[in-house]
């Protein structure tokens, strides 16, 4: 296998994928995935900022309730003329915080739905990013939307393994990496999808906008991201998609 030909590769890089105008062996498909919209003009996929939703709200909660339990019999055990061990169990309870408000913002922070646009009329794509500091409490991240031409897309398919005291979790996918034109200088990166349709979602892309959607399997009703369960307390509390007006107008429209 020949190595990576971006600069700087991404991480834990497998293979690079064909170019946004090569033709690919592999069949189109998104899995069990629908777009969000597609039409002659433009192909909308949906990107999620996490696997479940509202499970690690849960284990805050959780977490929280713990910590709320534990404190009086924590300030009954503790000597307040003892300076070190008043320092201790303040700091503890500040970690605590800290750990428990950052878990909170990991899964209400980012929005229902993180959109990329293929706008096969310009010849163009729209990723609706978000972007935040992870071990910063305050952080409430922000929104990121990009737009570049597509010919100076790349994609590359990745994996890795993090290790767990009982084995290892492995997580695979494909990155979109934004070149500068001309080279193979990376300027930008996004994920295209993790753990799911990996390079057939690349296929279907690269099908789409190089034949329309006329070369693609019929897709399955679309799925409004704001069209959420009672019980997805997460989603209802994260904030809802909305595209600068200007990018939106652009992204599904022809020029």
């Amino acid at each position: 296998m020949s190595g990576p030909a971006l600069v700087p590769p991404c991480t834990g890089w497998k293979e690079d994928l064909p170019g946004p105008c090569d033709s690919t062996l592999l069949q189109p498909t998104l899995g069990n995935q629908t777009p969000n919209h597609q039409d002659e003009v433009y192909l909308e996929i949906s990107r999620s900022a996490m696997a479940y939703r509202g499970v690690i709200s849960a284990l805050a909660l959780l977490y929280l309730i713990w910590v709320l339990s534990d404190l009086p019999w924590m300030i009954n055990h503790t000597d307040p003329t003892d300076i070190e061990s008043v320092f201790l169990l303040v700091f503890m309870y500040v970690l605590y915080s800290w750990s428990i408000i950052i878990l909170f913002r990991a899964d209400l922070s980012p929005p229902r739905d993180l959109p990329i646009r293929f706008n096969r009329a310009r010849h163009k794509i729209y990723a609706y990013n978000f972007k935040h500091q992870w071990w910063n409490p305050f952080d409430k991240g922000k929104v990121v939307p990009v737009s570049y031409d597509w010919s100076q897309v790349r994609a590359e398919r990745w994996s890795q393994t993090s290790p767990l005291p009982n084995g290892v979790i492995f997580k695979w996918g494909v990155t979109l990496s934004i070149v500068a034109p001309g080279t193979n200088n990376v300027i930008d990166r996004f994920p295209l999808v993790t753990m799911g349709a990996d390079q057939y979602a690349w296929a279907y892309i690269c099908t789409y906008m190089q034949q329309g959607p006329s070369a693609l399997p019929p897709p399955g009703e679309p799925k409004d991201h704001d069209d959420v369960l009672w019980c997805e307390f997460a989603l209802r509390l994260a904030p809802r998609v909305v595209w600068p007006a200007e990018m939106d107008l652009e992204s599904t429209t022809a020029p």
